[in-house]
């Protein structure tokens, strides 16, 4: 397993093949990733622990938020704006495609940038 640190937590890398990649996502309460999209990768996350706030665009291009609790997921197609927001301390699995650098932010709380 590989730990990545992040501004709003870690991630934790558990499965990483040509195929797929697997990771745990930590986010403390408070805190959110950028508002992203993806070119080619598809994701699906499942709240493990926590409270989690789900903003991602719909057919019709605007962003709508939806809160998870444990057992809830969702996927998040390619091409989507979406952002991860911790209501409290989260625990989340991502299972997706393994492309790792397929990341266009369009805000980011932290100053990062493509």
């Amino acid at each position: 397993m590989r730990r990545v640190e992040k501004p709003w937590g870690h991630e934790e890398i558990w499965a990483e093949t040509e195929d797929y990649l697997g990771k745990v996502l930590v986010i403390r309460a408070g805190h959110r990733l950028s508002l992203q999209h993806h070119v080619v990768k598809d994701e699906t996350i499942r709240v493990e622990e926590g409270d989690l706030d789900l903003v991602l665009e719909d057919d019709r291009g605007q962003l709508q938020t939806r809160r998870l609790g444990p057992g809830q997921s969702a996927r998040i197609l390619p091409g989507r704006r979406h952002r991860f927001v911790a209501v409290t301390d989260c625990r989340l699995y991502e299972v997706s495609t393994p492309h790792v650098d397929d990341v266009v932010r369009h805000e980011d709380d932290y100053g990062r940038r493509d």
